[in-house]
C-alpha cells in the first residue's frame, strides 16, 4: 500500500496539470484516516498533507490503493465511482473536471 508521502509524489509529478483545477480538493483514504489536500485555485497546484477538517469544494474518499491506481491512468474514475470504489462529497461536477485533466496525456 502506498504511503501518504508516495500519493503526494505520485500527485505532484502531475502538478503541471491539476494546478489548472481551480479548485480545492480534498482526498479523504478511508484505509489509512488521512487526507491529502490539492489546491488548485489560482494556479497555485499546492499538494500537501492534510486533515478532515480542511476546507474543500470537493471531497473524494477511497483507498490509498485506488488513488494510486487513479493518478497512474490504471483506474478511471467513472468506474471507481460506479463501482463504489471512490465516493463524491460536494460538487461532483469538479471531481469530473479533475477526471478530465488526470486523463490528459
Amino acid at each position: 500500500m502506498p504511503t501518504t508521502e508516495d500519493l503526494i509524489a505520485q500527485m505532484q509529478a502531475q502538478a503541471g496539470k491539476l494546478k489548472r483545477l481551480g479548485y480545492r480538493i480534498r482526498f479523504d483514504l478511508t484505509d489509512t484516516d488521512e487526507s491529502i489536500l490539492l489546491d488548485g485555485t489560482a494556479g497555485a497546484g499546492e499538494i500537501t498533507a492534510a486533515t478532515s477538517a480542511d476546507e474543500a469544494d470537493t471531497v473524494l474518499m477511497l483507498t490509498a490503493d485506488n488513488l494510486a491506481k487513479l493518478i497512474a491512468g490504471k483506474l478511471s474514475p467513472m468506474l471507481a465511482f460506479a463501482t463504489g470504489k471512490l465516493k463524491v462529497e460536494g460538487s461532483k461536477g469538479v471531481a469530473m473536471k479533475m477526471a478530465s485533466l488526470l486523463d490528459e496525456d
